[in-house]
């Protein structure tokens, strides 16, 4: 693999001279400008780039034995990355107004993967005699009963969902400041 590295910033170093060499009346120390060059070249990329084939393998067997650890080499990054993709469209039932969280018998439309109050949204269906559109504003999707389900991941989702408002919505992290502005106001 270093081989492949090293070749990889040896040809950006030709290159980049090639490109860049004027000729002078002194004599050229091309060793130098290479070698130089190179250095340029390998501080410009920390790191093998995330493309290169032989990295991909080396990843692919690396996480089969090691899964979840940095590669050798590898340095931590300081800004840590968390998933803020949810597969939850909509926070509430737009029929029942009631929170996801709070659904007794939650179900999602196989079309547009907005999610209903189960009782709600059949009665909703069956009263468009066919022609019902979902009820999320904006929505273009019809729906069908057959196609408002409880699908495998929904109730996984959703818990998912109540977990991370439990732990966004800490009320003992709360401060009360009242008491500071009355003690400044006197």
């Amino acid at each position: 693999m270093e081989a492949f590295g090293d070749c990889t910033h040896h040809s950006a170093a030709i290159q980049s001279v090639g490109n860049t060499y004027q000729p002078g009346t002194e004599l050229t120390d091309f060793k130098k400008l290479l070698v130089d060059e190179d250095a340029k070249s390998r501080a410009a990329s920390s790191s093998v780039p995330p493309n290169d084939p032989l990295h991909k393998f080396r990843e692919a067997v690396w996480n089969v034995h090691h899964a979840g650890e940095l590669m050798p080499g590898e340095e931590q990054e300081d800004i840590v990355m968390t998933s803020t993709q949810s597969n939850i469209l909509n926070i509430s039932c737009p029929l029942s107004g009631k929170p996801i969280t709070e659904l007794a018998e939650p179900v999602r439309s196989v079309e547009c993967k907005h999610i209903y109050e189960k009782n709600a949204i059949q009665a909703y269906i069956k009263s468009k005699n066919a022609n019902a559109r979902c009820p999320v504003a904006g929505c273009p999707r019809k729906l069908q009963v057959s196609k408002v389900v409880c699908d495998s991941l929904l109730l996984v989702d959703i818990d998912e969902m109540r977990r991370t408002s439990k732990e966004t919505a800490r009320t003992d992290m709360i401060e009360d400041f009242t008491a500071v502005d009355e003690e400044h106001s006197q």
